[in-house]
């Protein structure tokens, strides 16, 4: 029975997979045609198309391997005499189908994040409800303070404080909070901590915080305040990969995220399949978020990359020469091929030694 279980939420996992993919290529094609470009395909997937089918002017393809998409949209990446070529709209217009894929992305993962949040009695707050037995913390903080910010890190959400904890440099804690409507800060507040097999230090809360009941209103709050804390979460993950806060090793690619998908899946299978497919949309929906913060990145070959250039060509008041632009995003997805590859190698090493 497990066995069919599992079959069944890699089956699950796939097509939610596709769904992420299809719902990015949806948000452009759907906002070219509403502002009249021409789309010459739609397809889900990459290489040999495995069914086509051709509907007005756009032909609608399903492709072999299921690991991207696109939208083909008329004079895209090169010059075209048709009215309703894309190069021939308005700069608006054209920034607002670059972004749509993006946007599309983060609303899939509003939706998904509700999907998770739906079945739980109540939510976690950031308002400290109660401390444990043996308490530090309670040295400083009482019950009732409203935690603000950890080290700097706003907190809106108990994702905001699990992220706040687990990236913390070290068990010298600065909080900020609110109490009887005063903003107060303490300093070096130390928390208990567990070490990891591998000698990692994990630091944990001594107090409980007070929950909130799920009722439509929470629901619909708190769906909105976690999908925000995750793209925050994303933002600030590549910022600490800039600044080197966090390691290259601590970056997953296809096979990585693979391999946590399964993870999170076999973990939640050990007591229900709901459970195993309450993480696999967990998942997936930090995936969507991250897929559409990261698409927005102001680098070649991604839709920030290109908004930069619409966004040069509005100051400007004239576009960046075709070729110039297309060298730019050649040489960007060249390296993103590259660093991807060598991820992915990463992805495989880690795999053989856990």
């Amino acid at each position: 029975m497990i066995l069919i279980e599992g079959v069944l939420l890699v089956i699950i996992g796939i097509l939610l997979f596709e769904l992420i993919i299809f719902i990015h290529e949806f948000g452009h094609f759907i906002t070219a045609k509403k502002c009249g470009v021409k789309v010459n395909e739609f397809a889900l997937g990459m290489g040999p198309k495995i069914i086509k089918f051709q509907k007005g002017e756009t032909l609608y393809s399903l492709r072999l391997f299921p690991i991207g998409g696109f939208c083909s949209m008329e004079g895209e990446d090169a010059q075209s005499e048709d009215s309703r070529a894309f190069g021939n709209k308005s700069v608006w217009k054209r920034m607002l189908i670059v972004v749509a894929g993006a946007v599309m992305n983060i609303l899939l993962g509003f939706i998904l994040m509700m999907i998770t949040l739906i079945p739980s009695e109540r939510f976690a707050s950031n308002q400290i409800a109660v401390f444990a037995d043996v308490s530090n913390s309670s040295q400083q903080l009482e019950v009732g303070d409203k935690i603000k910010s950890i080290n700097g890190y706003d907190i809106y959400t108990s994702m905001d404080l699990n992220f706040a904890l687990a990236t913390a440099k070290n068990n010298d804690m600065t909080f900020k909070v609110s109490r009887n409507g005063e903003d107060m800060t303490f300093d070096h507040i130390k928390l208990p901590t567990t070490k990891t097999e591998d000698g990692k230090e994990i630091i944990h809360l001594d107090f409980k915080v007070a929950p909130i009941p799920n009722n439509f209103g929470t629901l619909m709050q708190q769906t909105f305040l976690q999908t925000c804390s995750t793209v925050r979460m994303v933002w600030a993950s590549l910022i600490g990969l800039v600044t080197g806060q966090f390691g290259f090793n601590e970056i997953a690619g296809p096979i990585g995220m693979t391999s946590a998908i399964s993870q999170a899946a076999a973990t939640g299978l050990q007591h229900s399949f709901w459970d195993g497919l309450s993480n696999l949309v967990f998942i997936m929906m930090i995936i969507t978020v991250n897929l559409g913060v990261v698409n927005l990145l102001p680098l070649p070959a991604l839709d920030g990359g290109r908004l930069i250039f619409l966004i040069i060509e509005a100051i400007r008041r004239k576009p960046v020469k075709a070729e110039h632009e297309g060298w730019v995003h050649a040489i960007g997805m060249a390296v993103l091929l590259l660093f991807m590859l060598i991820i992915s190698v990463n992805d495989i090493i880690r795999l053989f030694q856990q």
